[in-house]
């Protein structure tokens, strides 16, 4: 039975629409390119097996899971720049990693992906 309670879910590309469509410089509309595209990476190789696939889940998981803040372009400095707690997103990440692996079976009813996180996090 669904719940009046349940948090509404919002997908990646419009999360990353919302953020785009703020009135900013080049720089913010790169940092928020850099990442869509590293979080659509993520979200869709987790669960690859092709060795091409794999390589690039794991370059946008080491980008993602580096705590560094002092390369403007860093997972850490752009989610400062765009107001994003990175743990809270990082967390999010690692949750919908396990689902797609088949780990997060137990946690399907779990309304806490990572679109959603993303949102909070923002105050979206």
């Amino acid at each position: 039975m669904p719940s009046g309670f349940e948090p509404d879910t919002l997908l990646p590309s419009q999360f990353f629409d919302r953020l785009r469509g703020r009135e900013r410089r080049g720089e913010w509309r790169l940092m928020v390119a850099i990442l869509e595209d590293a979080v659509n990476v993520y979200l869709k190789q987790a669960a690859a097996t092709d060795p091409h696939q794999c390589q690039l889940f794991e370059e946008a998981e080491e980008w993602i899971e580096t705590h560094d803040r002092q390369y403007v372009f860093s997972f850490e400095s752009i989610c400062d720049a765009l107001g994003l707690d990175p743990d809270y997103v990082r967390g999010g990440l690692r949750r919908a990693k396990e689902r797609a692996r088949g780990r997060g079976e137990e946690r399907a009813g779990d309304a806490s992906d990572t679109p959603a996180a993303l949102r909070r996090a923002s105050g979206g």
